[in-house]
């Protein structure tokens, strides 16, 4: 019991950093685009959206898993085009 109590809350853990840290660097992706540092922010915004989908994955939520699986598939093909 103790055990599964201590795995949950490193789990918890890792989700809150990574969250924060997806989050932090999103808004320098966002920054990064409005300064025209192109393509440092798509190199920020790529890293922001798999923190996401890995937030997803430890939470177990679908919607986000969803939604950061189809923003990394949106970038990868117009980061091919290019």
């Amino acid at each position: 019991m103790a055990t599964e109590i201590s795995r949950a809350s490193d789990h918890g853990q890792m989700a809150f950093l990574v969250k924060w840290g997806a989050s932090i660097i999103q808004i320098m992706g966002y920054a990064a685009t409005g300064f025209g540092w192109s393509p440092w922010n798509l190199y920020l915004f790529l890293v922001g959206v798999l923190g996401w989908l890995m937030v997803g994955v430890l939470w177990k939520d679908r919607a986000i898993m969803l939604v950061h699986l189809v923003a990394l598939g949106a970038m990868l093909a117009g980061m091919a085009s290019q």
